[in-house]
């Protein structure tokens, strides 16, 4: 393991863990933004909208990243109509195209998250908010959502995590994420493995971080569930 290497061109590394939590931050909040309304749409089942959302979800979910940024960096491309039309400045480039293609995958899989939070929020959080008077969109705003996010994060949680994992790909595309330093790397020295180690910890690094993030994130909004959880067991055993 040659480290004098990878230390001399931490400078390298260092744009690529900033290029690779840029896309990742960046797909992830624009990927909730679309997921927040969509899972709500889904969950209700709103007639029009559902089957339309059920599809794009179906698409992003049922391909392969690797696959669906292929077809938005090289296969748009190809289309005189997209290279003539005003969204080809963004689109020629390949960090729009990943961050494009990233953020409409996070949004398909939060999207299903989101739905699953919704649907599982119990009915008695919401009655007891209509009791006290709060119209249809107030309920959705002030405890609908709230709770929904609250039970979805674990599940959230894992979500980064993949995104993070995910966005590998990009470097597929010419960009210089923390696997493009890696492999930058091995083919300027020819190395074998040292890039591809270090990249190996950068990503383990990053990913602790958040999971750590995460796991204080739950202890602090899903106490109460941790809470009545031993009470419904004692209280059952009392009943036996």
């Amino acid at each position: 393991m040659r480290v004098e290497l990878v230390l001399e061109n931490w400078q390298m590394f260092a744009e690529g863990v900033w290029m690779t939590l840029q896309l990742t931050g960046l797909s992830l909040l624009i990927g909730f933004c679309i997921a927040l309304p969509a899972g709500i749409v889904r969950a209700r089942r709103v007639p029009v909208l559902s089957p339309i959302i059920n599809g794009y979800v179906y698409l992003f979910r049922g391909t392969p990243l690797l696959v669906q940024l292929y077809l938005v960096y090289y296969g748009l491309s190809q289309f005189e109509a997209v290279r003539e039309s005003f969204a080809w400045p963004v689109l020629r480039e390949a960090y729009w195209c990943a961050l494009i293609t990233f953020s409409l995958n996070s949004g398909a899989y939060a999207t299903e998250i989101i739905r699953g939070a919704v649907e599982t929020t119990p009915e008695g959080e919401l009655e007891g908010a209509r009791s006290l008077g709060l119209s249809p969109g107030q309920v959705t705003r002030l405890v609908l959502i709230p709770s929904a996010l609250r039970r979805a994060l674990p599940q959230y949680g894992n979500e980064v995590v993949f995104m993070l994992h995910g966005s590998v790909v990009a470097s597929i595309i010419t960009l210089q994420d923390i696997l493009g330093a890696g492999r930058t790397l091995n083919a300027r020295y020819y190395l074998a493995y040292e890039g591809f180690l270090t990249a190996a910890a950068l990503y383990m690094s990053i990913t602790l971080c958040l999971v750590l993030v995460f796991r204080g994130l739950e202890r602090k909004y899903l106490a109460h569930l941790d809470i009545q959880a031993p009470k419904a067991k004692k209280m059952k055993f009392a009943l036996r």
